[in-house]
C-alpha cells in the first residue's frame, strides 16, 4: 500500500496528464465495495434486529442510539460553529460572486447546480416521505441507504416475530448470516485492489490539483483538520472513558480500516471489517449490526464539523456577518438538514448547499469554492468511522453487552 501511495505522488507530481488518466482505479474500486454495501447493510440490520429477544429490546436499543446520536450531531455541530468562530478561516478571503458564478458556469456547473437545485428543493415533508421507498427492489436500485435501513427494520422486526414460533422463520435468519458470510468474503476479495486503487486515488489528487495550488484554501482545511482531532481527542475521547474504554486503543486497533478510508475516499468500504473488529473487542453482536450500520447514516460527527464550518467560512468570505441568533438558528438548521448527509458521495455537500439555502444569508453559489479541496477532506469520513465505532462501543456498554475481557484481550492494558 505504501508502495502505491508513494508511486502515485511520483507520477502526480512528474507525469501529470498521465496521473489524471488514473482516477477510473479508485472510482472502480469504489463502485465495487458500493454495489454490495445495499445488501450488506440490509442484512447486518435485518440480523442484529432479529437476533434480539422481543420488539421490546428492539425499540430500547433503537431509542438509545438515536438518542446518543443526536447528542453527538448537536455536540459536533455546536463545536464546528465554535471553531470557525474562533479560527476565523474565511477572514481576509474576499469571496468574488461574480467570479464564483464564472466559475460555476465552468468545468463544475453541473455538478454545483445539481447540489444546489436538490437542496432549494428541500422541505422536511419531503425528505420524511423520501425515506419510503417506491417499491422493496427501488431502494437497492437507487442504492438509498436511508430506505434500506427503513426496509431492513421492518423485514427484521417481522421476523423477530415470526422466529420466535415458527421454526422455519428462525431458518431463515440464519441464512441471511450466511449470506453475509458470503458478502463479506466477496469485499476481502475487493480489498485485495486497494493498492491500485490508491495508486489511482493519489495519482489524481497530485496531478489534477498539485501540491501548492490550493494554498488560499488550505487554511479552511486546516481548521477542519484542527477542529476534527479536537473533538475525537476531547468529546469522544471522554465519552469512551466514560464507558471504560480508552479510544485511541481502538482507533489503533482499526488502523487498517482507517487507511482503507483515507486512500480510498470511502468510508464504507471499511463497514465490513469494522462490523468484525468491533464484535471481536466485546460489543454484542446484534448491537453491533444494528448500531453501526445506521451510524452510517445518522451519526456523521465529521461531516457536521465540516457541515458547521464551511458555512461559517463561506459568510466570512463573502463579507456576511452572523449574530448569535443567526448562529443558533445554522445550530437548528443543521441538526435538520445533517440528516440528508449519508455515507453516499456528494451527500455532504447536498446537505451544505440545502443548510445555505434554508439559512438564506450566505451565497449558495459559494459551494463551488469548496469543490478544489473536496478530496482532501478525509478528516471527514475519518472521524465518521472513529464516531460509529465508539457508538457501538457505547450502546453496547449502556445495554450492559459489552465484554471488557475481550477488549482487555483484543486491545491490551489492564
Amino acid at each position: 500500500m505504501a508502495a502505491a501511495i508513494v508511486a502515485g505522488i511520483a507520477l502526480g507530481q512528474w507525469q501529470p496528464d498521465l496521473a489524471v488518466q488514473m482516477k477510473p482505479l479508485s472510482d472502480g474500486f469504489v463502485k465495487l465495495i458500493g454495489m454490495l454495501i445495499g445488501v450488506i447493510m440490509f442484512a447486518l440490520v435485518v440480523s442484529g434486529i432479529a437476533g434480539m429477544q422481543g420488539q421490546a429490546r428492539t425499540a430500547r436499543v433503537g431509542g438509545k442510539a438515536v438518542l446518543y446520536f443526536e447528542a453527538m450531531t448537536l455536540l459536533s455541530l455546536a463545536l464546528g460553529i465554535a471553531a470557525a468562530v474562533l479560527l476565523q478561516p474565511g477572514s481576509g478571503f474576499h469571496l468574488d460572486l461574480s467570479a464564483t458564478a464564472a466559475e460555476a458556469a465552468g468545468g463544475g456547473a453541473q455538478m454545483v447546480s445539481g447540489y444546489i437545485r436538490r437542496a432549494e428543493d428541500f422541505r422536511f415533508d419531503r425528505f420524511a416521505l423520501g425515506l419510503i421507498p417506491d417499491s422493496f427492489a427501488g431502494a437497492f436500485v437507487h442504492n438509498n441507504s436511508l430506505q434500506i435501513l427503513l426496509l431492513a427494520v421492518f423485514f427484521g422486526v417481522a421476523l423477530g416475530r415470526l422466529s420466535a414460533a415458527n421454526p422455519r422463520m428462525a431458518q431463515l435468519r440464519d441464512f441471511i448470516d450466511a449470506i453475509l458470510g458470503v458478502l463479506f468474503g466477496m469485499v476481502s476479495l475487493i480489498l485485495r485492489l486497494a493498492p491500485l486503487a490508491a495508486f489511482g486515488a493519489m495519482a489524481f489528487t497530485i496531478g489534477r490539483y498539485g501540491l501548492g495550488s490550493m494554498l488560499p484554501l488550505l487554511r479552511f482545511v486546516g481548521a477542519i483538520y484542527l477542529a476534527s482531532i479536537v473533538f475525537v481527542a476531547a468529546v469522544m475521547a471522554l465519552v469512551a472513558r466514560a464507558v471504560g474504554v480508552n479510544l485511541f486503543r481502538v482507533i489503533a486497533y482499526v488502523r487498517d480500516e482507517l487507511l482503507l478510508v483515507i486512500f480510498t475516499a470511502s468510508s464504507v468500504a471499511a463497514l465490513p471489517g469494522l462490523i468484525e473488529k468491533m464484535e471481536k473487542i466485546g460489543c454484542s453482536r446484534n448491537v453491533v449490526r444494528l448500531v453501526l450500520p445506521a451510524g452510517y447514516s445518522f451519526n456523521l460527527s465529521g461531516t457536521n464539523l465540516y457541515l458547521a464550518m464551511a458555512t461559517l467560512f463561506l459568510a466570512q468570505a463573502s463579507g456576511v456577518h452572523l449574530g448569535a441568533w443567526q448562529l443558533l438558528t445554522l445550530l437548528a438548521i443543521a441538526m435538520l438538514t445533517s440528516k440528508g448527509a449519508t455515507s453516499v458521495a456528494g451527500s455532504g455537500f447536498i446537505a451544505l448547499a440545502a443548510t445555505l439555502a434554508a439559512l438564506q444569508m450566505v451565497p449558495v453559489g459559494g459551494i463551488v469554492l469548496l469543490l478544489g479541496v473536496e478530496r482532501l477532506m478525509k478528516c471527514r469520513s475519518l472521524t465518521n468511522v472513529v464516531g460509529n465505532c465508539l457508538a457501538c462501543v457505547v450502546i453496547a456498554a449502556w445495554e450492559r453487552e459489552f465484554d471488557y475481557t475481550a477488549m482487555r484481550r483484543e486491545l491490551g492494558g489492564k
